[in-house]
């Protein structure tokens, strides 16, 4: 029987993505582990191998490239050696009743492709994305393309009511959203297979519900899917976490002098400040294990962090936003390991090139913003982790000796954001104090 090659889910939140091609040509032999086709979905490109062998057979009705396709979306097939091709399904009638228990997976149309951002505005501006002609790439609709032809045709978006002889079916996710947004699933148009109610419907009702438009009629620019995913954990964090932040004043002056010994050591990577306090900080972890926990699925347990699983995420600025790829196995490396793990994964964070399991599993978060002079923030929590701390500028400033006199040091403020819902204040504030004294005392 032929292998499917299906659209793949790349994280719990994801219904749909961006086919972006294949990288085997039909007819092509194919071996398992092979790399098939790149597949971007809201936090990065992906690309995506093949779990069997065989001859790719890819059908005429089979998703273009650019097309906007759902999660298990049919792609293609792997044919074994002499294995016929597949007959195309026969077409199920427009007329015929939607199978309530089939899960949500809509077939690509092979009409222009367009990005989720551009479906998302085609949606609230009620425009036809099969009359709007694409100026991207392989003829893709952009969120430009679509706020011409709406400008061009002075459509003016407005919620329709949904027929009440149709019967309203909407995903779980799309129910949980639109309580969270307070909006009526029940009035609205569904985008899904049988008319089913999804997420993106729920949240384009709640940007019509408002009138967004600046003054002179120009329409808001909706955010690029990985921006929206950014927003989406923001929020999750702040609605599932009672953060409070504390800050302490360590001296740097070792910290300053032992990274000045890792430049002139000769090695082929210089760590940063944050590779040498990851270190530290993992080290300081397992001795507060009140603060080496992390909430599990479903929110409500704290999960205790083994020793060989104390990875630190490092928050990177990337042309899409904020990422917080996962530097893994921290206290079994050197500053040096640890340096060049970051730097691949900061570097493939800033091509787009992030799989989704790099940035999960993370104990602790380490931001840092001392190259823009910031001294103190309140970093936001990298939920499910319970805490995460950010770096201010290293600063010359006045600081007391142990015999009493006044020097000018080194200076740095760490901020530690955690969740008052896992840790209490106390905890918390023992691990901050323990971790500006391991960065005070580094000597080696």
């Amino acid at each position: 029987m032929p292998y499917e090659i299906r659209i793949p889910r790349l994280g719990w939140s994801m219904e749909e993505g961006v086919f972006v091609g294949w990288l085997k040509h039909p007819g092509e032999t194919v071996a398992v582990g092979e790399a098939l086709f790149e597949l971007e979905s809201d936090k990065a490109l992906q690309q995506i191998e093949s779990l069997d062998a065989g001859t790719l057979f890819v059908p005429a009705d089979a998703p273009v490239t650019g097309a906007t396709v759902a999660v298990g979306t049919l792609l293609g097939y792997l044919l074994a050696e002499g294995e016929s091709r597949p007959s195309a399904p026969r077409p199920k009638s427009p007329n015929g009743p939607a199978d309530e228990n089939q899960s949500p997976v809509a077939v690509a149309s092979r009409s222009a492709p367009a990005g989720p951002a551009a479906r998302r505005l085609a949606r609230a501006l009620h425009v036809d994305l099969a009359s709007v002609v694409g100026s991207g790439k392989h003829g893709r609709i952009t969120c430009e393309d679509v706020e011409g032809f709406a400008g061009a045709n002075r459509a003016s978006p407005r919620m329709d009511a949904r027929p009440s002889t149709v019967r309203c079916v909407a995903t779980p996710r799309a129910r949980r959203v639109a309580a969270e947004l307070a909006i009526d699933w029940r009035s609205l148009r569904g985008t899904g297979r049988g008319g089913r109610i999804r997420e993106s419907d729920v949240r384009s009702a709640a940007a019509q519900a408002t009138d967004f438009r600046a003054p002179d009629g120009t329409p808001p620019r909706p955010l690029s899917p990985r921006r929206k995913a950014i927003v989406d954990r923001l929020r999750l964090s702040r609605q599932r976490t009672i953060p409070v932040t504390l800050t302490a004043t360590a001296d740097a002056t070792n910290l300053v002098a032992f990274r000045e010994r890792c430049r002139s050591s000769g090695k082929d990577v210089v760590p940063a400040y944050t590779d040498i306090v990851a270190k530290l900080v993992a080290e300081t972890l397992l001795r507060h294990p009140q603060m080496a926990v992390r909430w599990d699925a479903s929110g409500v347990e704290l999960i205790a962090i083994e020793p060989e699983a104390v990875h630190v995420a490092v928050a990177v600025d990337t042309p899409d936003g904020l990422l917080a790829p996962v530097v893994c196995d921290v206290l079994n490396q050197s500053v040096f390991e640890i340096a060049r793990q970051s730097r691949e994964l900061i570097d493939r964070a800033r091509r787009g090139r992030l799989a989704a399991a790099e940035m999960q599993g993370g104990a602790i978060t380490i931001t840092n913003l001392g190259k823009y002079r910031i001294d103190a923030f309140t970093p936001v929590i990298n939920y499910p982790e319970i805490a995460i701390l950010g770096l201010g500028a290293i600063r010359t400033m006045p600081m007391a000796t142990r015999d009493g006199r006044i020097e000018p040091r080194q200076g740095i403020i760490l901020s530690l954001t955690f969740d008052h819902a896992a840790v209490d204040g106390a905890p918390a504030a023992a691990f901050l104090h323990d971790a500006a004294v391991a960065l005070e005392g580094v000597v080696s």
